[in-house]
């Protein structure tokens, strides 16, 4: 099952890795946010959990995205064509 999962990742595109990789930074930004509400500790701590392993999961799906894209993408701009 995991490997299959990694296929499909792989199989994404570059803008849905960068996607991905925004909402990362939203659920990161969304997990310390919500300190400022005026909520119970009990609660905030299930919303910190919570945002900030949606926060890890987006990273992580999009580097397994950005991954392949991304590198084939850097190594043709850095490495030009050989004649």
């Amino acid at each position: 099952m995991l490997k299959r999962l990694k296929t499909y990742l792989k199989s994404l595109s570059y803008r849905t890795g960068l996607w991905l990789l925004g909402l990362c930074a939203v659920c990161y930004l969304l997990s310390f946010a919500q300190m400022l509400l005026p909520v119970g500790v009990g609660v905030k701590g299930v919303l910190w959990v919570m945002f900030f392993g949606l926060a890890k999961t987006f990273q992580y799906a999009g580097i397994a995205v950005i991954g392949v894209e991304g590198f084939k993408a850097l190594k043709k701009r850095l490495c030009p064509p050989r004649s």
